[in-house]
């Protein structure tokens, strides 16, 4: 997945002493959705699962047991193509009920050691144990409490990765999956970096992997050899990150309080559509979804953008951003079905769609909203 920047890259960080290292842990569920069920249902333990939609139902895979991954099966392959990888796959409808309940007992875990808790997902989180509440000290000694007390507790397994920044621990977390504890020490970390191959930075989707290799860039000793200016001209701001990132520098924050930067939900068909009409009225149930998580999350946002995946897998977006918050249902379908007009291909058929609202609004500035709109209000009736 390709990393939206943010300005934190502007200026160079700051060379650190030993005193003020950050003690940084990843932790990351392993197969989480398909973990649970086969924690849950004792028949599909050992078995190669996928969670998601059935072939006949042109389903899609959310995630994959480890057993299925080893026929090559990995989140968003179509069902039916996971089938012919692996035809004794056992697909499971998801239950987000017993995912958010587990990964609400695994924050609590991590709460007993720290406040700066930064969850990703349902399945990840960073942790910055600089100072933990037990006064333990040692971040892999946490990390390793936290890998027990889970699997003890939940049953199932995570790996961890431990390093001074939230860049290498991430990296340090997919070393030894399954079930892993890695760490990547400060004095490690640039000779580490620099024999990674390029494709396994975080933040390296394929597309920019395929432009740089293209470039002579294999690794972190070629991205090295890059000067700033060069990377940014290449790159875009992108390569402001990639600069710091190879040289193991990354100030980001663990942030608690981390808002989401987009909400949106999307529907497959079990037939294509084929009709505008069909398609029009099958964004009024995923207009009502976006409107209830906007109203769940307390977010609102300026930026709509329609996905319309066509019958032969091929996907768009298009986008449409307004100066007024997106808050109502009937806005978000009006806009939905204007871009929908005016970009779809009448000629092919559609078998997904989707909806998404961005450049999502803080909720403080809806309640000062309301204070200036009552404030006015007293005033005009004064």
């Amino acid at each position: 997945m390709e990393i939206v920047l943010a300005s934190v890259y502007s200026v160079p960080p700051l060379t650190r002493s030993k005193e003020s290292m950050r003690k940084i842990i990843h932790v990351d569920m392993d197969a989480f959705y398909a973990s649970v069920e086969q924690r849950d249902d004792p028949s599909l333990r050992g078995q190669p699962v996928a969670v998601g939609g059935p072939p006949e139902q042109r389903g899609v895979v959310m995630t994959a047991s480890y057993e299925a991954r080893q026929f090559g099966i990995h989140s968003a392959m179509p069902s039916r193509s996971a089938l012919m990888r692996c035809p004794q796959l056992v697909f499971v409808p998801p239950r987000f009920d017993a995912y958010k309940a587990a990964s609400a007992e695994i924050r609590k875990i991590f709460f007993d050691y720290t406040d700066l808790v930064e969850p990703l997902s349902l399945d990840e989180a960073y942790l910055d144990v600089t100072v933990d509440k037990l006064g333990i000290g040692s971040a892999m000694a946490i990390a390793q409490q936290i890998k027990h007390r889970i699997q003890a507790n939940l049953h199932l397994t995570a790996s961890a990765g431990v390093s001074i920044n939230k860049f290498l621990a991430k990296i340090a977390s997919d070393l030894e999956k399954p079930d892993g504890l890695s760490l990547i020490a400060p004095a490690q970390a640039e000779a580490f970096l620099e024999q990674l191959p390029i494709a396994a930075f975080h933040g390296v989707g394929p597309a920019t992997a395929a432009k740089m290799k293209a470039q002579g860039i294999e690794n972190g000793a070629d991205l090295k050899q890059w000067d700033r200016a060069r990377l940014i001209a290449t790159f875009g701001k992108a390569g402001d990150y990639y600069y710091w990132v190879v040289r193991a520098e990354d100030n980001r924050p663990v942030n608690p309080h981390r808002l989401r930067k987009s909400i949106g939900a999307e529907r497959s068909f079990s037939e294509d559509l084929r009709e505008p009409d069909e398609m029009a009225a099958a964004l009024v149930k995923i207009a009502q979804e976006v409107h209830q998580r906007l109203t769940e999350n307390k977010r609102y946002g300026y930026t709509l953008t329609l996905k319309i995946k066509y019958g032969n897998y091929e996907t768009i977006t298009r986008s449409r951003t307004r100066d007024s918050l997106i808050r109502e249902p009937a806005e978000i379908l009006q806009l939905s079905r204007d871009l929908l007009s005016a970009h779809l291909d009448l000629n092919r058929s559609v078998r997904l769609l989707g909806i998404t609202i961005s450049n999502l609004a803080h909720p403080q500035s809806f309640q000062q909203l309301a204070l200036d709109l009552s404030a006015s209000d007293r005033c005009e009736r004064e």
